[in-house]
């Protein structure tokens, strides 16, 4: 995997530093430096402890990922909305895990993800999901081809300046149609579920109240965090569950699962440094349910 930049600094610079400017992880540099890759500039390979100079390109060469072996290939279909050398973004269905767990261990994302790439013969076989999904949660999922874009991404993830939105159904009408919930999330002994606690960790959620239809509301919602069931715990703790959802109160007469979708997704291409949104539309099913509500 081949990978260059073109420094635009005003002053020379050290491959390190630059290159942690990007979002390159200390981890990665530090095994590229001692053998899984390579550094060059002006296509000549250099020390990692080389300066650049305004203008120099500098090209990373790293050894690809051979798959893991705990990892099945799935040939399982997978939805995919945006692909480059780097990237893939994946319209994940309801009812499909994105990782393997106890209880399933094939026909993941991430499976699927694998066999796809081994079916293109793909150099890197290891596949990053950067974000994630519940089981009953469709919608947009990103994943990282390489371990190079998996650092890179990293800052973005960690600091929050990913821009992820879902849309759900929730109960009731709001008072205003614009709020925020800043409230710690913290897991409760012994279950799955989480509650809101102040001993928990910080997260806090964006809304919008789109439209009502008697009794149940469509909702936008930005993450400004990324707890374990945040959107499902914030809006059950403000005494709005969502649709379907049978671990915070939500009405199971029309639904057997959360009515949540991954809508939009825009993050800053640490390759190329531009911007990239996508948005995929109301799943058919999660249509339906919200049309038949009056």
């Amino acid at each position: 995997m081949e990978n260059t930049w073109v420094y635009r600094g005003q002053e020379p610079i050290k491959i390190k530093t630059f290159l942690h400017s990007l979002g390159m992880g200390h981890r990665l540099f530090n095994d590229i430096k001692n053998g899984a890759g390579e550094f060059q500039v002006d296509h000549r390979r250099v020390r990692p402890t080389t300066k650049i100079l305004p203008n120099q390109p500098l090209t990373l060469t790293v050894q690809p990922e051979p798959g893991d072996a705990t990892v099945a290939t799935s040939e399982e279909p997978l939805t995919i909305v945006y692909e480059d050398d780097n990237w893939l973004v994946v319209n994940k269905p309801v009812g499909v895990a994105s990782v393997p767990g106890p209880h399933v261990v094939n026909g993941t994302i991430l499976n699927r993800v694998k066999g796809y790439l081994v079916a293109k013969d793909a150099p890197d076989l290891r596949p990053h999901l950067i974000t994630r999904l519940d089981r009953d949660t469709a919608g947009l999922l990103l994943v990282a081809k390489h371990n190079v874009a998996s650092s890179m991404i990293s800052p973005q993830v960690e600091g929050h300046t990913m821009q992820k939105e879902y849309r759900a159904i929730v109960a009731g009408t709001f008072a205003t149609d614009h709020g925020f919930i800043d409230a710690p999330i913290a897991r409760i002994k012994g279950q799955i579920e989480r509650e809101v606690n102040p001993a928990g960790q910080p997260a806090k959620t964006e809304y919008w109240a789109e439209e009502s239809r008697g009794d149940w509301t469509l909702v936008r919602l930005r993450l400004h965090s990324g707890r374990t069931h945040q959107i499902r715990v914030h809006m059950a703790s403000v005494g709005h569950p969502l649709l379907g959802d049978h671990l915070y109160g939500g009405d199971l007469s029309m639904t057997d699962h959360q009515a949540l979708y991954a809508s939009h997704l825009a993050f800053t291409d640490p390759f190329t440094q531009t911007n990239l949104a996508f948005e995929v539309e109301m799943p058919v099913a999660f249509k339906t349910l919200w049309d038949g509500l009056n």
